[in-house]
Order: structure tokens, then sequence, then C-alpha cells
């Protein structure tokens, strides 16, 4: 099984300035000469951690980290204002025109996945290869899969559900979406917080496929709590700033385009249906099934698969 290549330290990072007073926290690493790639974090709303530089050969590929508006260390931290899936798009059309880059590889799971496909689906001359994991489409009942109790998350797991439960008052428990945004938004700090904690704990718990004490403590530290719950909040509440199955339907635009779709086979957070839908309507894609795993890429077998991934192309680069 492959594992994650050594840990390295950052060549360097920035800020950038991209407007609508939202600065973004960019690194880079690897080498320079290498093949551009950048990594999309999921959420919307966790930031970028260092493990993550570790999926790529250092000696090969110049790799690029940011953290999405309201993030990790982008700044302000936690901002809805002027943060849409379109925002964010032009933001990686900015940090790739400051760096000079022509086209480069765009690796993202979970939200990262979706924004990667917003992003290739806009600017598909931009794309050399994508690498996608935990496919989340950002349809209305994916949505509801998850955060509401249609049938969906919450009859796997009970125990956690009733955590995510408790913050809302039972008269609410009809729109649990609307009563954590409520919530999150509203100006009573302890209720943000708690409601933050709660809503971020629930992901924690149900990413991987035996919750990982790592994966929890990473959700529930406050800071990052805070930017998860409401970011995502507030983009699942507006259906990712997406239309109907707009990501499915212009799946035309990457036909060309080769990819990777690398989903767990218990994954609970974005189901399996999603990848499967995707990969129909982007045939030059393939789709890498991994047996006995959850959603995070932490999952050993998905890490493997994605490292075997950005290795099989960085080959193929080498060879053509």
């Amino acid at each position: 099984m492959s594992t994650l290549f050594p840990a390295i330290r950052e060549n360097y990072h920035f800020y950038l300035d991209v407007g609508d007073e939202h600065q973004l926290y960019v690194e880079e690493c690897g080498t320079p000469e290498g093949i551009p790639v950048v990594f999309l974090h999921g959420g919307p709303g966790s930031g970028c951690e260092a493990w993550h530089r570790q999926f790529f050969n250092p000696e090969h590929y110049r790799i690029i980290l940011f953290d999405q508006r309201g993030c990790g260390r982008s700044r302000p931290h936690a901002s809805l204002e002027n943060n849409t899936t379109w925002d964010l798009v032009a933001d990686m059309e900015k940090i790739r025109t400051h760096l000079g880059i022509e086209q480069w590889v765009v690796f993202g799971g979970s939200w990262g996945s979706t924004l990667g496909l917003a992003y290739a689906e806009t600017h598909p001359e931009r794309v050399l290869h994508l690498i996608l994991r935990g496919i989340f489409l950002c349809r209305p009942y994916d949505i509801e899969w998850f955060y509401e109790d249609v049938q969906g998350a919450s009859r796997i797991y009970p125990d956690y559900w009733k955590h995510y439960l408790a913050p809302i008052p039972v008269a609410e428990h009809g729109n649990m979406l609307k009563a954590y945004y409520q919530r999150l938004t509203g100006d009573n700090e302890i209720a943000r917080m708690q409601a933050a904690k709660a809503w971020s704990n629930w992901e924690g718990l149900t990413a991987n496929l035996i919750p990982k004490d790592s994966t929890v403590e990473h959700f529930t530290n406050a800071h990052t709590a805070l930017s998860v719950a409401r970011l995502e909040a507030h983009y699942f509440i507006n259906n990712g700033f997406l239309k109907p199955d707009q990501l499915i339907n212009n799946a035309d635009k990457i036909a060309d385009i080769s990819g990777v779709i690398i989903h767990g086979r218990y994954d609970m957070i974005c189901p399996l249906d999603q990848a499967f839908e995707l990969q129909k309507a982007w045939p030059k894609a393939q789709l890498q099934i991994i047996q006995a795993c959850g959603h995070a890429a932490s999952e050993p077998a998905i890490q493997s698969a994605l490292i075997q991934a950005t290795e099989r192309y960085r080959l193929g680069c080498q060879l053509s």
C-alpha cells in the first residue's frame, strides 16, 4: 500500500488580496519546476493542513495549497460576506495568474471535489487533470441526506445524531439546516459556538468508517468548528450557489479532461451514488471504489489510491 510522502516544509507563503475584504493564505512547496497542482480542501470551511502536502512527490510536483475564503489562516476568519462558489472559482484564477501558471492539476476531496468540478467546468482550458475524492454534487437531496432527518445518515448513526439534534429545540427539528443557520449567524456568541461544535462534531464522527480521535479533534477545535459550521450552513442553505444538477449537466465541458474519481464504498457523508453519476456523465474519468473505507482522506486505503493517482499522472507526464 502506498503511504504519504515524507513531511515537507513550505517553500514560502503569502497573503493574496482577492478583493471584497478577503485575503487568502497561499503556500507553495515541492519543486518550482515541477507539475503544478492545486489542492482544494473540504468543508467548505476546514482549511489546509501540513499533511496535505504529502499526497504529491515533492521532487516532481509544484504544490499549491490555499485556504479558501473565511477558512484556516485566510482573513477575515469565518466570514460569509462575498463568499460563494463563484467567488472561490474566481479566486483560483487569481492565484493561478499571480503564480504565472498556465495549467495545473486540480486535486480536491469532498467539498474540494465540488469546487474542483465547478472550476474545471468554468475554465477547462486551465486543467491538466482532475483527481477527485469523496464526490459531493451539492444537490438538495445530497445535503438533506446528511443534515436533515429524511431517512438518511441519521439512521446509520442514531447515537451521534442525537448530539447533532441537542442544540435545536424539538419544534425546529423539521428544518435543521435553517435552525442551525439562524444560530450560526446570530448575535448570541454562546449559542453560536455551541451550534458550531455540535455541527462539526457530527461531521468529525462520521468522516471515517471507524471514528478517529484525530479527525474529531480537528473538527471540534473552536477555530475550525466555527468556520466549518458557518460556511457549510451558509453554502448549503443556498444549495452551494449551484443550479439544480449543474455539475452533472455541465459535465460535457470537461469531456476531454482525464481524471480519477476515488470514493469510499461506505462513505456516509457523501454516498457513492454521487461518484457513480459523475462517472456516467464524464466517461473519460476512471472511477475507483475503495472497499472498507468511509469518507475521509485520512482513510489509509483512500490515501493509497490518491497517491497512486498522483504518481500515475506524474509518470505519464514524464513519458509524454
